[in-house]
């Protein structure tokens, strides 16, 4: 009996030494180009996706935050701070944050989400095969800017002045203002592009746009934007002009027409990206993922407040009704 104690001792020792062991925190950075406010929605997003692959916040997973308020230029440096904080793996959100990561932070495995045209943005050699340290979530972005022009004549025929909201720093919206070009003759509208570098830019485009006549707007997807989409909704409204934009939010904030991607679903799905990263998958052999499903949300009360009657056959196919 006491021979058969002392052998098993050593095995009880080692059982309740591994059981003693800490639990490794892995280290996800989250890169933002819009400002800190919009973090729990992103966060709460992130955490449901990383639970379904069984990381949780607090436990065995911390994610570092950095938010660049809409100033781009300070991207580069929040890269490299992420780096320097061991992040191992970069979830980047829009294209400027996606390129900013993908030179500061040279070895780090990132997840890119809400660019518009990742092939063209150099991110990645193919949507099928990344073939690098990089990959993540398109948000169609080009494919559907003529549509959003087209849904917004549709939605109210009698506009015929559209302005356009873009930022000449995120490089794929230079394309993408000539995309809606491209689709304005056709709908018989008049473009009017108004850039915005910066929040200060914004009451003096809306000044321009009531001068001119404007009836329409369309908002490109950039950080700045985002960071700012009450205050655009509520210059809109202001000015009785008709908006649509990609982001899911902007309805919400009062915005009259949102088509796009669900940017929160986006969130969840880049998280199981991360977090199959972070369990030794490859980016170069993840597929660039691309929306399975579009939304296309009205806010009736946006409409009502503009003095605009949403057609008919919009209001059938919406996936949402604000009234």
């Amino acid at each position: 009996m006491k021979r058969r104690t002392f052998i098993s001792l050593p095995i009880v020792l080692a059982a309740g030494a591994a059981l003693a062991q800490p639990t490794k925190i892995r280290r996800i950075g989250l890169l933002m180009t819009a400002s800190a406010v919009v973090y729990p929605q992103v966060r709460e997003a992130l955490q449901a996706g990383l639970r379904q692959e069984g990381y949780v916040e607090g436990q065995n997973v911390t994610i570092v935050l950095k938010a660049a308020e809409g100033k781009l230029d300070r991207l580069p440096a929040l890269a490299a701070e992420l780096a320097k904080e061991n992040a191992e793996v970069i979830i980047a959100l829009t294209t400027a944050g996606a390129l900013a990561a993908k030179s500061a932070a040279t070895d780090i495995p990132m997840v890119f989400v809400g660019v518009g045209d990742p092939v063209a943005s150099g991110l990645v050699e193919s949507l099928a095969r990344p073939g690098g340290r990089i990959t993540g979530l398109s948000f169609l972005t080009r494919e559907l800017t003529g549509k959003r022009l087209e849904l917004l004549k549709e939605a109210v025929p009698k506009i015929s002045v559209v302005s356009v909201l873009w930022n000449p720093d995120v490089g794929a919206q230079a394309r993408e203002l000539r995309d809606l070009e491209a689709v304005a003759p056709q709908l018989g509208v008049k473009l009017l592009p108004f850039e915005i570098r910066s929040a200060d830019d914004l009451q003096q485009a809306f000044d321009s746009m009531a001068a001119r006549g404007t009836d329409g707007l369309v908002v490109l997807a950039s950080g700045l934007h985002h960071q700012h989409l009450r205050r655009i909704a509520d210059l809109a409204v202001k000015r009785r002009i008709a908006s649509i934009c990609e982001f899911s939010e902007f309805t919400a904030a009062g915005g009259m027409l949102v088509y796009g991607p669900s940017f929160t679903d986006m969130m969840r799905r880049a998280a199981g990206y991360a977090a199959k990263i972070l369990n030794g998958a490859s980016p170069a052999e993840m597929p660039v993922e691309q929306p399975s499903r579009l939304q296309l949300v009205v806010n009736l009360k946006t409409a009502s407040a503009i003095g605009s009657e949403v057609a008919i056959s919009l209001l059938a196919r919406a996936d949402e009704v604000i009234e």
